[in-house]
């Protein structure tokens, strides 16, 4: 279709090098400064970036902080806060630990307990990967709200169970607040199941 499209993994995610355990926000950052250069180097066309759920933020965070634009920024079904984000990922583990009956893992009751572990410096295991506080704190400090980019166009992206659904409240106040903030912002609600 005339695009070409670079897919990476970011550090300690899918066939990527590291493990999980060792990988930061930063570093997953620096891996999308790679990823821009390297097709920097080698097209001339504008280049887009797209971000899938908690990558959206991950896409934001990168884009308002970045000297050159991006021509596009495309959000697919992203994640609005990663203090939620993190929550529900972290009940992961309490609903392991309740069908397994907590055989296997030290016992880490609730998510406040959880978060008091991953804030005391210690690593969590969590559905089979190892979380390091320091990618739980960046994760769980981000709201999309905040993540404010004027000088790209942004699609959001937004999947709804039937046509004339409009999205969630939450999703409808950070489009509200980014349009009130100059984001040149373009919301698709696709009717299709999850």
């Amino acid at each position: 279709m005339g695009l070409g499209v670079l897919q990476i993994d970011l550090f300690g995610c899918g066939d990527s090098s590291g493990e999980f355990a060792d990988a930061r926000w930063n570093i997953w950052s620096q891996d999308l400064v790679l990823a821009k250069n390297w097709l920097e180097n080698r097209v001339t066309a504008p280049i887009s970036l797209w971000g899938l759920r908690l990558g959206a933020l991950l896409a934001l965070d990168f884009a308002r902080n970045l000297e050159n634009t991006l021509d596009k920024i495309i959000l697919w079904q992203p994640i609005i806060s990663g203090e939620s984000f993190l929550t529900q990922f972290l009940r992961l583990r309490l609903a392991n630990e309740m069908i397994s009956g907590g055989e296997g893992t030290q016992k880490v009751s609730g998510t406040h307990a959880m978060r008091s572990t991953l804030a005391s410096g210690e690593t969590l295991e969590v559905a089979g990967y190892e979380l390091a506080p320091d990618l739980a704190a960046a994760i769980d400090a981000l709201k999309a709200a905040e993540l404010i980019v004027t000088r790209s166009s942004v699609h959001w992206f937004e999947i709804v169970a039937e046509p004339d659904r409009p999205m969630t409240p939450a999703g409808a106040r950070v489009v509200s607040t980014w349009k009130q903030d100059g984001v040149d912002l373009h919301v698709h609600l696709v009717p299709c199941l999850p």
